[in-house]
């Protein structure tokens, strides 16, 4: 994973700006969206597919319509920090789906998740078998939204 920006056109940029804000167009749609051929926007969205720059491409589901309608903020802080510890949690974490982001934090707790479920048993239970049952978590805050004034998805390139 290279840590340097991408060397990208002003092309790129309006392909990358038109996808985020809905990657379902048809190439042929994108292309005129983005004012270029067809053959040119399919090769352009190919190169930063293999590059790396896009990902992936999603679908973004609304929460309260499949039932998980409770969002937590929740920061731990480990015991040990040493990297293969850290490494452990990570790999938890990962395997459960309630966890839709894990970061590495510093100064402060060593990670901010952010979790999504349908209520305050279903956090329970995820928490006991997250954090509780894992012997190096060491302190758990967490915070629940009460309102979402703001969720995007976008970067502005």
């Amino acid at each position: 994973m290279s840590t340097e920006p991408e060397n990208l056109d002003d092309l790129d940029r309006r392909i990358l700006n038109t996808l985020q804000v809905d990657a379902s167009h048809t190439n042929a749609e994108l292309a005129e969206l983005v004012h270029v051929s067809q053959p040119t926007c399919l090769r352009r969205v190919k190169q930063l597919s293999a590059s790396g720059v896009i990902e992936r491409q999603v679908a973004i589901v609304s929460p309260d319509k499949v039932g998980a309608r409770l969002t937590a903020i929740v920061e731990i802080t480990l015991d040990v920090q040493a990297a293969d510890r850290m490494a452990e949690f990570e790999g938890a974490v990962a395997e459960e789906g309630a966890v839709l982001q894990c970061y590495r934090v510093a100064p402060g707790p060593d990670f901010v998740l952010v979790v999504q479920v349908a209520d305050m048993p279903a956090y329970h239970a995820l928490a006991h078998r997250l954090f509780t049952t894992h012997k190096n978590v060491r302190n758990v805050k967490a915070y629940f939204s009460t309102f979402r004034s703001k969720f995007e998805t976008r970067i502005v390139v």
